[in-house]
């Protein structure tokens, strides 16, 4: 499995072949596979931007790298620190397009296997 510290690993069928795969692990395959994700990826990206959430992030880094000292942060500190407050302050309006485009998407491939 590729992992990343963000995201869980992306399953790798070759890995263990007969290991049966969760609706999830499956959705996300076939989102990867047929290039979904990557877009997906794109649109939260702009959507995040253009409502400020980007900048809340940035400035929130900045002024707990302020308080710690520059010197003393790690990008494992502000990962800890910071990722709960931005999952938290994603906007619903964000969530809710994110979800429509999966449910969208699901509902146009014909089948998950």
């Amino acid at each position: 499995m590729r992992a990343s510290i963000n995201r869980p690993p992306t399953p790798n069928r070759e890995e263990d072949p007969q290991k049966e795969l969760s609706l999830r692990e499956i959705i996300n395959v076939k989102l990867v596979e047929s290039g979904e994700k990557e877009k997906l990826m794109e649109l939260l990206r702009e959507r995040l931007v253009e409502c400020g959430w980007r900048d809340e992030m940035k400035a929130l880094c900045r002024a707990y790298a302020r308080k710690k000292g520059r010197n003393n942060v790690t990008v494992d500190d502000l990962i800890h620190v910071i990722t709960p407050k931005g999952r938290a302050s994603v906007p619903d309006s964000v969530k809710a397009e994110l979800l429509q485009r999966i449910q969208s998407f699901l509902m146009s491939s014909s089948s998950l296997r």
